[in-house]
This record gives C-alpha cells, structure tokens and sequence, in this order.
C-alpha cells in the first residue's frame, strides 16, 4: 500500500513538471515569436549593453559584466540585429521559471510549482522584462539557482552537502555579476541563519568554507576592475539612490513604490504576500517554507520602500523579491483553498501578457488605446541616427569634413553606436564623442568618449531636443550651420535633434561646489 501511495505522488508530480514544462515552452516561444517580428527598436540602454558587448570586461561603467556577456554571446551565434541582442532574456525567464517550479514543489509539492511558475512567467515585471536585454533576467535566473540550493542544502548530506554549497556560492557570485542588487540575497541567508534553528543545522563549517570560497572566488575579478577604475560602478549604484537630493519622509514616493509593486508583481499575487506576510506574522502562524522565502522576498521589499520614503526608488528596484515571491504567493494560495482568486489572478496578467506581445508585433495597438507614451523610448532611433549620418556624410564630402560627431546625451551617443555602425564603425568615418556637461563623467560614453580639444577643431553637434546647445556655444569659439531635424514617433510626438558645426572647443571651467557650467549669456534681441 506504501508504494502504491508513493507512486501516485510521484505520479501527481510528473503531471505538475510536465504541465509546467509545456506551459513555459508556450509561452517562451510566444515571447519569441513576437521579439523576433516586432518592429520596436533598441531602447538606449539596451544599444549601451551591445556597445560594452564588442569589448568584453569585468566591469562597466554603471552595471556589472553579466549582461554584456550575454549580448556577446547571442550576437555571436546571430547577429547583431534587435532580437539576437535581446535574445537572452526570454530564455532565462523560462528556465527561471522551471527553477521556480523545482523550488516550490520542493517546499510545497508539485501543484504549487506549477502554480509558482504560472505566476513568475506572467508577472506584469517579468513581461516586460523578457521583451528587452536588461540585468533583471540574469539577475532573477541566478537569484533562483541560489535559493534552490539553499533548500536543498537542508536535506542534502556528505558529500553531496559540499558541492551544493559551493554551487550555492558560485550562483550567488553570478547573481552579483549581473546585478547589485543580489546582495539581498546574502542578507537574507544571514538574517535566516539568525531566526531560524533549522537554518543553522543546514550548516556546517566546511559547507560554509566552500560556499564563500566559491561566491568570493566568483565576485573577486569584478572587485578588481572596480579597484582599478575607482569603484565606478558601486558609486553609480549608490548615485542612483539620491539621498540627499530630496527631503526625508516622503510619503508620496512611498505610497507610488507600494502601489507600483502591484503592477510590476501582480495586484493578487502582491496583495497575498501582502496580507499573507501580515496576518500570518501576527498570528504566528508561519510554517518553516514560509519563513524561508519570507527572508528573501521581505528585505528587498522592505529596503527598498525605506529608501523611496527618504528619497525615492524605481518599481523594479525590489525585483529580486520575484522568485521567491511567486512560490510564497503560490503556496498561500493554495493552502488557502482560494481558487477563485488565483485564476482571476492569473487571467488578468495573462491578459496583460498577451496585451503586451500584440503592442510588441503592432505598435499601433498601443497607439490606439493611448499607451503610446511607453513605447515612446524604442521608436525613431534608427530615423534619428539616419539624419545624423547623412549630415556627416555631406560634411565629410563638401565642407572639409569634422574631427569627430559629438552628441550631449548618452541616449544619442549609444543610438549613433548601434544603429550607426555600419557607418561610424568603418575606417574614414569620424568617431563618436561625448560632449561633457558637468566637471566629471557621469556615464560610460563620458568617462570612454569625451570631446577634447584635438576632436573639437570642427565637430559635428549632436543636441537632443536642443537643451544644451547654448551650453554647448559657449565651450566653442565659433559655431555655424545649425540644421534642426525631427523625428516623428506617433501622431502625437516627435524627437527633436540639434545639428550644427562648433570649432576650436575651449570648454569653460566648471563650477568647483555643483561641477556645473557657467550659466550661459543670453544673446541681445
């Protein structure tokens, strides 16, 4: 009778993996169907991640390596069209999305993976994640190696104990690698260690060796590139946070992240981990699964609301509360017997998911219902650069030619690079420069590319929507011939360039307390 019961579980857990299975491959090639058809263009970012990807490092400017090491890689097997370089980030959310499932059927059995990895795969956050080249995939794909192993490091023994640690490590140090913000993870396994006496009976002194060996060994070349390069990129993450550019309690910005968390998360899911973690913490109630995806879904949440209270925070910047987040919210709502409100749940973020790949094959669809506002970002690029491109042309065959093509937006200056490269990529075309604002680089194209006087005799002006041009003057001795293109988005917008000749570049000094120009002289009427 006992292996009769024990086949049937097993039975009812095959079904679940394989449900699983056939669900995440659908929509994984959905989701490639529509990046390979969609006409949406690079967003400036993602031109920026391709841009690092022709020169591999251990570090960037403002992220860690892991993307550039993506895009490399994909672009190598396809081409550097759109999709190959966004390629990455629909097959990591799918394979995510089975570690999701492996998990939770692990902590709660196969149902709820199947459930867990319905939630994951459409989260609103995950959509739209897995239609462009970002950190986030990479990020999540890592974090979901390291807490599958952390739960299987309860139950795993000698020696087998050993090699999960360090593969626990190992996926730690690449989660780092592809995002900061895996840090949270770290301090959740602590602050677990701490609460919990299951927890520590997990570990044993050479488990603890090994994992930390393994994530220290994996972390430490990026440690060294940002050693080498002043830790740019750790003060480019703590810059982003601006603390001191805003006043302290600020309510509004708290209330906007806790609602944006139920759009990026799901409004049911978000609202059962919500109450879930409430009531069940006031109550006592916690079951041991509970309590160890609490630690990791909890502080990311709970940090990064503290700082949008006291300066402010991006919806995603508590993405890493995804994974474990969607077997939580899985598990409850199964214990909960609360069907009606799971596939309610799972129906309104099927429906986004499918709103989103329409808008992603017809953009129109967003132009109709007047989202077109979203979009506004991965249209027109390839347009813009054009006219870039054929001003050069013209000023390279008619007037002399120029020493270089300065821009005074990296959103321009990574465009030009990417949709520009059959161009400014060839030998005799002028290179690209970053005219610098403030008194130190505040982007990679600044600190990489920076106009200086040799490039400056006669430079071609890039200024996005014009805003800096006066600036721009000033830093010049003389400036001629300026032409004024746009670039039609939707029926409603347009992008705007600036494009005029500036020669001998003698930048003013900038202001020693804000690292600002001088205010520019208006010109008599």
């Amino acid at each position: 009778m006992q292996a009769v019961h024990e086949s049937r579980e097993f039975s009812i857990e095959d079904r679940a993996w394989r449900a699983t299975l056939l669900m995440v491959a659908g929509l994984t090639l959905l989701r490639l169907i529509a990046l390979f058809t969609t006409p949406l263009e690079l967003y400036p970012d993602e031109a920026q991640y391709w841009l690092w990807s022709r020169e591999l490092a251990f570090g960037y400017f403002s992220k860690p390596p892991m993307i550039a090491w993506l895009i490399w890689l994909t672009t190598h097997i396809g081409g550097d069209a759109e999709p190959w370089v966004r390629l990455s980030a629909p097959l990591l959310h799918g394979v995510t999305a089975l570690v999701v499932h492996r998990i939770a059927r692990r902590l709660y059995g196969g149902w709820t993976g199947l459930v867990a990895a319905a939630i994951y795969s459409l989260m609103p956050g995950v959509v739209l994640s897995s239609g462009l080249v970002a950190t986030d995939a990479p990020l999540l794909f890592f974090l979901s190696l390291t807490i599958w192993a952390y739960v299987d490091l309860a139950e795993a023994v000698a020696p087998r104990r050993y090699f999960v640690a360090a593969g626990m490590g190992l996926a730690l140090g690449l989660a780092f690698l592809s995002k900061y913000a895996a840090i949270y993870a770290l301090g959740s396994i602590v602050i677990h260690f701490v609460i919990s006496k299951p927890a520590r009976e997990r570990w044993c002194l050479a488990a603890a060796v090994l994992f930390l060996t393994a994530f220290v060994l994996t972390l430490a070349p990026n440690f060294a590139w940002n050693a080498s390069h002043q830790f740019a990129t750790v003060k480019h993450t703590a810059s982003n946070a601006n603390w001191g550019a805003r006043t302290l309690f600020n309510f509004r910005e708290l209330i906007e992240f806790v609602g944006s968390q139920f759009g990026v998360f799901g409004p049911v899911p978000f609202a059962v981990l919500l109450g879930g973690a409430i009531w069940l913490g006031v109550k006592k109630r916690l079951a041991s699964p509970d309590l160890l995806l609490l630690c990791f879904c909890a502080p990311p949440l709970l940090i990064v609301a503290g700082e949008a209270f006291v300066s402010r925070a991006n919806a995603n910047w508590a993405g890493a509360a995804f994974v474990s987040g969607s077997v939580l919210a899985a598990g409850w709502l199964l214990r909960w017997n609360a069907r009606r409100w799971l596939i309610g749940g799972l129906a309104f973020q099927a429906l986004f998911a499918v709103f989103f790949m329409v808008c992603m094959i017809n953009p129109k669809a967003a132009d109709a219902t007047g989202l077109s506002n979203g979009f506004k970002r991965v249209r027109g690029w390839d347009q813009t650069v054009r006219a870039i491109v054929e001003r050069t042309r013209e000023e390279q065959a008619l007037r002399g030619g120029v020493s270089a093509v300065a821009m005074d937006d990296r959103f321009v200056y990574n465009a030009a690079a990417y949709y520009g490269r059959d161009y400014f990529g060839q030998p005799g075309a002028p290179p690209l420069r970053m005219w610098v604002h403030e008194a130190h680089p505040q982007n990679q194209a600044e600190t990489e590319a920076p106009l200086d006087a040799d490039h400056g005799r006669r430079a071609l002006i890039v200024s996005l929507e014009g805003g800096y041009r006066p600036e721009i003057e000033q830093d010049f001795k003389a400036t001629s011939a300026l032409q004024i293109a746009r670039v039609r988005l939707d029926k409603k917008r347009s992008r705007r360039i600036d494009l005029f000749i500036a020669e001998g570049f003698a930048p003013l000094p900038r202001d020693p307390i804000t690292g600002l120009p001088p205010e520019p002289r208006r010109k008599p009427q």
